[in-house]
């Protein structure tokens, strides 16, 4: 692995150095023009270009997520090397995000800037009320992020970024496929002046690609989104407001136990925030927010008499009074926020003085838990024409422990030593609570322990960038030191031992990644050259802290260490595209294997896989037409112990746009 991994850094320095000499366009100051690298991040505190940022920030574009041949934001991550989309249904009925070797509670998640992300367990954090035709861009910041998202951030975050539309206009999809696959989308804005006002919604369902010892349906699904956002663009002021929807069912298989294979899901989630800034020499960035989530989770599908069903009610309320200054030193952030975490359930938390019925259901919420996080930031950057500094630290703390106020640090520089290279370095640190399963799921063979400590990390970082038209490179690597990290864990060795949730001590990770973009008809300065684009990128993660004999990882020791990524946009005649992507997956970890709901006291380890997706699509400017194979090969993977993924599944689908 290691000879592959020189090879394939040989041959992006090879590409770099052979084009190094390609021209460039110039703004008038004299720098370089990169249309990505000029939009405007959120890596930090304060607005800086992608061009500027110190930080490793990965940026799914527009032109990118009308390539990939994805059918949600889950889909659309998987090629983002950095991160692990670990699967259970499809079209994100349920995925894990984690970046570079974490968990999937070990991310921030954000909608336009706003934290929505889940404190009851990081399984619904990948719920998201827009549907993928309405979304600009994906950012994804990689490593500890606190003094830029605050806790939850302990590993990176990623923000979705939804359009906003300059003209009036509507749009919509319909398409269908394999499993009685259907799908519908329409959206509409109006603009008057200042005032602009967006409606989306969405609907897909599918009788799903498995079926239950018994016969019935246990991967289908029924997904609804619902996204409204406003925006008045004043001269002193811009307010902004969003409140999306997300509603599903579906059928979880083997989700959460390999014995039971007819598991079912609902899950319904809100979203609310208003947020506004303010112009001038200081910039103050207020915020309000609500997150809302109702679960209910059916071991038994539709038989509550053979195991009573989970109900969980979560409500997340922050505010965010921030901002930032420009003076001659740079521009300086400072703010604090505020966020209020509560949940009521059947079996997560402390008792409650009086039960709360189930509103439909024979049932009460009879325990819940109530916390407080707070966070005061202070952070400066300096942006000059080659060099970029920023530095800065976040006061946390949390209700929920009895840890005080405790700094998390970091600081970030780089420096553009010629017109098409950039060299930058990272120190940053960050924390995470438990969330609300880890402390209290101590139901169906797992025991968890409420006086878990918050996680903690520290990571290092240095990289190289080279930027010229047509090309964009970059070779990072990276260091990690994990504290107090949490897993479940079972000790094999004891006959029906309990999933137990723990503090590991220490974990530290090594990790490189190696990306490469190329525009050919860039490069060559041939508009009508068939290949538009191709994409290479390779991550690699090595872990210190291994599975000790006797016990089971659930989470933690089963990352990446090994992940490949290849695309290729073409033009094939005028306007017929086929875009084409593999992705190569070599998990580390083994697991317990069943067969038909039995233990076959066998453990295995994950084999790596090479998943191979397709599009072909005709592109009009008001119209498309789109045929999509995912999985070509029809390959059969696992991302999760004994959960089998879809095999070769195809759609076809028409997307209008009339302004």
């Amino acid at each position: 692995m290691m000879r592959l991994r020189n090879i394939i850094f040989s041959i992006t320095i090879s590409a770099l150095a052979a084009l190094s000499g390609k021209a460039q366009d110039i703004t008038p100051e004299g720098d370089p023009v990169y249309s990505l690298e000029g939009i405007s991040v959120t890596g930090s505190r304060v607005p800086i270009s992608l061009n500027q940022s110190a930080r490793m920030v990965t940026v799914l574009d527009s032109v990118a997520l009308a390539t990939i041949p994805a059918s949600s934001v889950n889909d659309l991550l998987k090629f983002a090397v950095g991160v692990d989309v670990r699967q259970r249904g499809v079209m994100g009925m349920q995925t894990d995000i984690s970046i570079r070797g974490g968990t999937f509670d070990q991310i921030a998640v954000l909608l336009n800037g706003v934290s929505i992300s889940d404190p009851q367990t990081g399984h619904n954090s990948g719920d998201f009320p827009v549907d993928i035709s309405e979304i600009d861009r994906i950012e994804i910041l990689e490593g500890p992020a606190a003094r830029t998202y605050g806790t939850s951030s302990l590993l990176g975050a990623v923000n979705i970024v939804t359009k906003t539309h300059a003209d009036s206009g509507v749009s919509a999809r319909v398409e269908g496929g394999s499993h009685a696959l259907l799908g519908a989308a329409v959206s509409g804005n109006i603009n008057t002046g200042k005032v602009s006002n967006q409606l989306s919604l969405s609907y897909n369902r599918t009788d799903g690609y498995t079926l239950s010892r018994e016969g019935t349906h246990n991967t289908d699904f029924a997904a609804a989104k619902a996204f409204y956002q406003g925006r008045y663009a004043g001269k002193a002021v811009d307010l902004k407001w969003h409140t999306g929807l997300s509603l599903k069912d579906f059928g979880s298989n083997t989700f959460y136990s390999p014995r039971f294979d007819d598991q079912f899901e609902h899950l319904l989630k809100t979203y609310t925030a208003i947020q506004a800034e303010t112009y001038g020499r200081v910039h103050l960035k207020p915020s309000v927010f609500w997150n809302h989530t109702e679960d209910r989770f059916e071991l038994f599908r539709g038989h509550s008499e053979k195991y009573p069903f989970n109900f969980h009610r979560t409500d997340v309320i922050g505010v965010n009074l921030g901002g930032w200054v420009q003076s001659d030193l740079g521009r300086t952030a400072f703010g604090a926020e505020v966020r209020n975490e509560n949940i009521i359930s059947t079996n997560l938390g402390e008792p409650l003085k009086e039960s709360i019925p189930v509103k439909g259901y024979d049932a009460s919420y009879k325990v819940g838990l109530n916390r407080t996080d707070m966070n005061v930031y202070l952070e400066h950057n300096v942006i000059l024409k080659r060099f970029t500094f920023s530095a800065g630290v976040t006061a946390a703390k949390n209700t929920g422990n009895n840890e005080g106020f405790r700094l998390y640090p970091g600081a970030d520089a780089s420096l553009r030593i010629s017109d098409f290279w950039k060299v930058y370095a990272s120190y940053n640190s960050s924390l995470r609570m438990p969330s609300f399963t880890e402390l209290y799921y101590s139901v169906g063979g797992h025991q968890a322990d409420k006086n878990l400590k918050a996680e903690k990390m520290q990571a290092t970082e240095v990289g190289l960038k080279y930027l010229n038209t047509g090309i964009r490179a970059i070779a990072t690597v990276y260091y990690h030191h994990g504290t107090d990290l949490i897993d479940w864990i079972k000790d094999t060795r004891i006959p029906d031992a309990p999933w137990t949730s723990v503090n590991h001590s220490v974990i530290n990770s090594i990790g490189e990644e190696v990306t490469l973009r190329l525009e050919p008809h860039l490069l060559l300065g041939k508009a009508d050259f068939p290949v538009r684009s191709v994409n290479l990128s390779y991550a690699h993660i090595d872990q210190d802290k291994k599975a000790d004999e006797g016990f089971e990882s659930y989470y933690s020791l089963e990352y990446l260490r090994n992940k490949f990524v290849f695309q290729f946009d073409l033009q094939l005649f005028q306007k017929l595209n086929l875009d084409l992507s593999a992705r190569w997956h070599d998990r580390s970890g083994s697991y317990r294997l069943y067969e038909n709901g039995v233990d076959t006291g066998k453990i295995v380890e994950y084999d790596p896989y090479t998943v191979v997706d397709a599009k072909l699509s005709w592109d009009e400017p008001s119209w498309s037409i789109y045929l999509t194979a995912e999985n070509l090969l029809d390959k059969t993977y696992y991302d999760h112990a004994n959960i089998p993924q879809p095999g070769l599944w195809v759609k076809a689908g028409l997307q209008l746009r009339l302004e």
